[in-house]
């Protein structure tokens, strides 16, 4: 791949590291007219520009994610592998863990039900219910969290589902504005290409 088809979009003001300076920036707006976009920011960073190409349907364009400047280096030379890609209702991608957690500070816990495919999560109470993508099929797993905010006993699977009376729904450590009475993370039928750094 020449350098050319490579680009980096940096976020939050990092520093660019030293073995990308020779590669152009790019905006969000024109990740789609390239064949790899390097990442330098957080997971929040990387879920947006995964959701961007989601939406875009360019689930084609390879993404190196750099957090720090030791795995800086292969992020443009790197191989691609398509990995699962995790998803809401909405459109938005996860790509290192989602929360359910209780509606306000005064509320300890949800309540409701959550499954995991066919698989019962919990039923009743509990303090919340951490999400994540797994690299792997069926690509992801879900775990009931107890009262130290640890999880409990993971279950795999391709969707997980709640119902509740009320949860915040947390993206990537990102809330989302207002609690939400139903929510689905699943995975898409189109994995992402990740770089491995």
């Amino acid at each position: 791949m020449s350098t050319a088809d490579v680009v980096v979009l940096l976020f939050g003001g990092r520093r660019l590291p030293r073995p990308l300076l020779d590669l152009p920036l790019v905006g969000l707006d024109d990740i789609t007219a390239f064949r790899r976009v390097v990442v330098v920011g957080s997971h929040a960073d990387l879920a947006s520009v995964l959701t961007r190409l989601l939406r875009s349907d360019r689930l084609d364009i390879e993404v190196a994610h750099v957090r720090r400047s030791w795995n800086a280096h292969r992020a443009a030379s790197g191989e691609a592998q398509r990995v699962p890609l995790i998803r809401d209702e909405t459109g938005t991608v996860i790509v290192s863990a989602a929360y359910w957690l209780p509606p306000d500070e005064q509320a300890r816990t949800i309540t409701g039900e959550a499954v995991v495919d066919d698989t019962l999560l919990f039923d009743g109470e509990v303090t919340g219910v951490r999400i994540e993508p797994t690299p792997n099929m069926p690509g992801l797993r879900a775990s009931a969290l107890s009262s130290r905010m640890r999880p409990k006993r993971w279950v795999t699977g391709r969707a997980a589902q709640l119902g509740t009376d009320a949860a915040l729904v947390v993206r990537d450590g990102v809330p989302v504005s207002r609690p939400v009475r139903r929510s689905t993370f699943y995975r898409h039928t189109e994995g992402w290409l990740r770089v491995v750094s």
